[in-house]
């Protein structure tokens, strides 16, 4: 499914190519019982033991099958971003910086 600009699911037939992964954000790392380093992704799986350069905010391609991550794509000023919230959802933009504020949620 993907957002057209007006805010409205489309649905779109996939190929079993495409069906046999998943786009997930990671949403926190961290570390479990006896130092085993965790992912947890955007839909609550928890992944151990993931590639020590993936960060929070990155992008993973994870097999729907074995669970484990194929491939991952940065969260960095120059990417291609699909934007899914707010007025602008449904568009793909290039990401020019990312914005910090410290103390704040």
């Amino acid at each position: 499914r993907l957002f057209s600009v007006m805010v409205v699911f489309l649905i779109n037939r996939i190929i079993n190519y495409y069906a046999s992964y998943k786009l997930c954000s990671v949403k926190s790392l961290s570390t479990a019982a006896k130092g085993v380093p965790v992912l947890v992704t955007h839909d609550g799986r928890t992944i151990r033991y993931p590639a020590p350069l993936v960060k929070v905010h990155d992008t993973v391609k994870l097999d729907i099958e074995a669970g484990k991550i194929l491939d991952f794509i940065r969260f960095d000023p120059g990417k291609l971003a699909y934007i899914t919230g707010g007025q602008n959802c449904g568009r793909i933009r290039i990401i020019t910086h990312k914005e910090k504020h410290p103390g704040s949620f």
